[in-house]
């Protein structure tokens, strides 16, 4: 823990470093509040420690900035047995306590104890609250090469601080991957704070990243902290980072090379002690080459660039996971022991999962769902009222009929497919655009008209629903469903 230390008084100055050093504080002490405001600048402490009566500035003036910087950031005063009410005004201005001189050091390590712990309470509560919070390794479930390799290299960096680039295909676990370098680092035991750059609307963005301060917008009726200083001294996860504008792309990068960032109408820069790994299924390669994602970005981000394999490369894990995600899902749905077919496995090993883990986890629930005897037949991984009975009405309506599976290779002439769904990439385009438009028109009705759910919904960004919408020329759905 980093703590910044006031006192003008030399002998009592290095008296409490060494008293705190010993107790494990990493101390910068300073003599004066205006060498004060700089450290707070440069070092982001964990607590601050300083005396009331100060050579140049004082104590009040190291609160107010202490509290500029960071709402929760404790302070804790020290005062003469005659300045008690310039200690309660201290109090009243946000001080965590105040401790009069002089003091029982096992005292004054106790109050730092205690205002360390609250601090942590409240920075959890935030965390937990208004971010996914991960605890512990994750599964990731496979024995395939492609998926043992990604892993080492996963374990490999995640030891130091050094900035992960995650890529590959929607639904292949990419978060997972990221609790994984948290999980396995030194800042396991700070929090987790996974930002999806697509489901947020890009006018939230900077907001949702860096915070803002009291009135710097309509609406702004408090500071509010953003996900970088709630992931202060651990892991923030940016998914699609593909997904961010070219305006918000230059402010992380001045934040990933200064190590500091301003909240929204802010005039004071906020120190950050924070790991970034960041995730897109894009080409950001091809990205940069027509001017939508800045180079000088991707080489800080991709400095350590991680692919994670489709689940169509690691065919041989496609068992162990279905078999996973059956006996956790039939516990969980209170649906007792459920087994899979040898017939559902095989139509599962011949599948091509364009949805990779995801897709394989959906089909799983519905078919643990659906299932009436203990074994999962291969009829119940594909049933109408299911995306793969829309993707049935989409090739009805089209004319046109799914062929046959492959006779070898994805797999047998002799094995049906596994639902109309995987066929297709195989049909003509306009089948596959019919198909696509009926599942907008779909996630449109069960979001009641709201674009920003039907989006999570599809899992695409709100950016390329509305380029969807308008290229379908899709009709607006009222709130309660009915078309415009």
């Amino acid at each position: 823990m980093r703590l910044l230390l006031v006192e003008d008084k030399q002998g009592m100055r290095d008296m409490l470093t060494r008293a705190l050093t010993r107790e494990g504080y990493e101390v910068t002490a300073v003599a004066d509040g205006e060498q004060a405001l700089k450290a707070l600048q440069g070092t982001a402490p964990d607590l601050v420690l300083t005396d009331l009566k100060l050579p140049v500035g004082d104590g009040l003036e190291v609160l107010g900035a202490a509290r500029e910087i960071s709402p929760d950031l404790p302070v804790l005063v020290m005062t003469a047995y005659g300045s008690i009410e310039s200690a309660v005004a201290a109090m009243r201005q946000g001080a965590y306590d105040f401790i009069t001189k002089p003091f029982d050091p096992d005292h004054l390590m106790l109050v730092l104890a205690k205002a360390l712990e609250a601090r942590r309470l409240v920075t959890e509560n935030l965390v937990l609250r208004q971010t996914a919070r991960h605890q512990g390794v994750p599964a990731i479930i496979g024995e395939s090469a492609a998926l043992k390799a990604a892993i080492d290299q996963v374990q490999r960096v995640a030891a130091g601080d050094t900035t992960v680039l995650l890529g590959g295909e929607s639904g292949t676990g990419k978060e997972l991957f990221a609790e994984l370098v948290h999980a396995q680092s030194p800042r396991a035991k700070g929090p987790f704070v996974a930002v999806n750059c697509a489901a947020v609307p890009e006018h939230l963005l900077e907001s949702e990243f860096f915070g803002h301060e009291k009135g710097a917008f309509t609406g702004a009726d408090s500071r509010r902290l953003g996900k970088f200083e709630l992931a202060r001294n651990g892991t923030i996860f940016l998914d699609e980072i593909g997904d961010m504008d070219l305006t918000l792309q230059a402010k992380l990068l001045r934040v990933l090379q200064n190590g500091e960032m301003f909240r929204v109408g802010g005039e004071r820069p906020v120190p950050l002690d924070v790991r970034v790994v960041a995730a897109t299924h894009r080409d950001l390669g091809e990205m940069m080459a027509r001017g939508a994602f800045r180079e000088d970005l991707f080489y800080r981000l991709s400095t350590f660039p991680v692919r994670i394999p489709p689940l169509r490369e690691r065919r041989e894990d496609i068992a162990l996971l279905a078999t996973y995600f059956v006996t956790r899902l039939a516990a969980e749905l209170g649906r007792g022991t459920r087994r899979i077919s040898p017939a559902a496995l095989s139509a599962m090993a011949g599948y091509h999962w364009p949805g990779n883990v995801r897709e394989l986890q959906n089909c799983i629930e519905r078919a643990v769902i659906l299932s009436t005897g203990e074994d999962i037949a291969h009829v119940d991984l594909g049933t109408p009222g299911s995306l793969h009975g829309a993707a049935s009405a989409a090739l009805s309506a089209s004319g046109l009929t799914a062929p046959a599976p492959a006779p070898n290779g994805s797999g047998h002439a002799s094995d049906p497919p596994l639902s109309l769904a995987g066929s297709l990439h195989e049909v003509s385009g306009r089948a596959a655009r019919h198909y696509e438009s009926l599942r907008i028109r779909q996630a449109l009705d069960e979001a009641q008209g709201n674009k920003s759910r039907a989006a999570e919904l599809l899992e695409v960004s709100y950016k390329t629903l509305l380029t969807k919408i308008r290229d379908y020329a899709i009709e607006p759905v009222e709130s309660g469903g009915k078309r415009e």
